[in-house]
């Protein structure tokens, strides 16, 4: 039973999120009374009073406009090199990619929400909302407080209509009680069999060693269609997909993209070894990282309504022309990020990670030494105060490819709309640890299947800025280095 209700697991991750740090208090709405206003237009109000928030980690990219594209070659019928002035609104940026240790807490959180949840059911089953053991885990929300009058009657009424009517929020995950996962902390014996039917089987562990099966940590995201739901009219359900996807990144990138090379090491410790926390995740498809963005954005939601902050304006990756805007870094004509056009600066030290020479992935002996990925930061920053968009990892955008999308994306806030999720290219950007100088320069463009995850590609996020924010003082985007 255990085994087949973690296989349905995807299900139920996004109603975990609702009972994460929130409360039973619904969301505000604005009502209206003639009487308070004299019957004058006077609109309405904001019901909360709103400030725009940096992100930890990320830096404010000021809107402007900038020639997109190759504007120093001249390749004939290379739709990529037509060069055209386009315009981005302002959004917020990481400084760096996405670090093995940020992405680790997306896995972690994922994983804990799956225990919680097996936990949960298997009290529920046993009959338990009071007591010790496997009891502490039952849903918040189940006891026989429901029934109380005193009880708010919204809640009244999804524990009456339950799951069947699409309430969840009934059931609520208890986050308070802390997760054991030593063998020797299980509570009981009910406690002991939920959580070792995530680890791998007996007959499959190497040296009795324990550890989670990964291919069960699966989480589940929906997205709305809006291009799709603006021309035509349908219920708005035709137009809500969703997406299962397993959150650990594919470690065998590192054997599998090298098949005469010993990367072994890399495979076994890359991404869990603290020796590698603040290096760029890979082994990420773009599917991953869709679900990375959407955990981020309810993530910082639900503390916002604990702290009863307005909404978190929604996390995701960049357009491929937000992208090539911030990597320019104000420099509208720079052939890399720094400028250029040259790979090292004026004392003969490379500029990023990448592969300067034929068989030569070492990098400057006094900068450091990178045979694959290199911390972050671990090279200067560009105008915008951007690290590593040249080198290191290639990166993910929201944009499918299409080798004509520069003449068919608008000038304002481009982007190739069709087929974003049904097309199976998507846009990289940046050049990786393993490529050439060419694929570093902020115009190059390359693309790589979505369901694809590899050793050099890896992603940041960025968040819309509203256009009532734009006032707000931007770093300079001069270069003074």
């Amino acid at each position: 039973m255990i085994i087949k209700r973690i296989l349905i697991i995807a299900i139920v991750i996004p109603m975990l999120f609702s009972c994460f740090g929130g409360s039973r208090g619904g969301g505000s709405s604005t009502s209206y009374d003639s009487r308070t206003t004299r019957g004058q237009l006077v609109g309405v109000k904001p019901t909360k009073k709103w400030n725009l928030e940096q992100p930890l980690g990320m830096v404010r990219i000021p809107s402007g406009s900038f020639v997109v594209g190759q504007s120093d070659y001249d390749f004939t019928g290379n739709f990529d090199a037509d060069p055209r002035t386009v315009t981005v609104s302002s959004f917020f940026m990481d400084e760096t990619e996405i670090t093995n240790g940020e992405y680790l807490q997306f896995v972690y959180y994922t994983r804990d929400s799956i225990a919680r949840y097996l936990l949960a059911e298997r009290a529920y089953e046993s009959g338990g909302g009071e007591g010790e053991g496997i009891s502490e885990y039952a849903y918040v929300g189940m006891e026989d407080d429901y029934e109380e009058e005193d009880n708010l009657p919204y809640y009244q009424m999804i524990a009456e209509k339950g799951s069947g009517e699409g309430y969840d929020e009934v059931k609520q995950l208890n986050w308070d009680v802390p997760l054991y996962w030593g063998t020797g902390d299980y509570p009981d014996v009910e406690y002991a069999e939920v959580l070792e039917s995530m680890y791998i089987a007996p007959e499959e562990r190497i040296d009795d060693e324990r550890f989670i099966d990964w291919s069960k940590i699966k989480y589940k995201y929906q997205w709305v269609d809006t291009k799709a739901a603006a021309k035509a009219k349908a219920s708005r359900k035709d137009f809500i997909h969703s997406k299962e996807v397993s959150v650990y990144p594919d470690t065998t990138v590192w054997t599998r993209d090298f098949n005469y090379s010993f990367n072994e090491p890399m495979h076994e410790e890359y991404m869990w070894h603290d020796a590698y926390r603040d290096y760029p995740v890979v082994g990420v498809n773009w599917w991953q990282a869709q679900a990375f963005c959407s955990y981020r954005t309810k993530n910082a939601t639900i503390y916002n309504k604990s702290k009863s902050k307005p909404k978190s304006k929604k996390y995701r990756l960049p357009t491929e022309f937000e992208w090539e805007y911030a990597a320019r870094g104000g420099l509208d004509a720079g052939t890399y990020p720094w400028g250029g056009p040259y790979l090292s600066d004026d004392r003969g030290c490379y500029m990023a990670n990448f592969k300067p020479k034929r068989g030569n992935y070492m990098e400057d002996e006094k900068e450091g030494n990178w045979i694959y990925t290199a911390k972050v930061k671990s090279f200067p920053e560009n105008g915008f105060g951007l690290y590593d968009m040249a080198g290191n990892v290639s990166e993910w955008t929201e944009s499918a490819y299409d080798n004509s999308g520069y003449l068919q994306s608008a000038t304002m806030n481009p982007n190739l709309a069709h087929g974003r999720m049904s097309n199976p290219k998507k846009v990289i950007r940046g050049g990786s640890w393993k490529d050439i100088g060419y694929y570093l320069q902020v115009a190059s463009r390359d693309w790589e299947y979505a369901d694809s995850a590899t050793s050099y590609i890896g992603f940041r996020t960025v968040q819309t800025i509203p256009e009532s924010a734009r006032s707000t003082k931007a770093r300079s985007a001069v270069r003074t280095r």
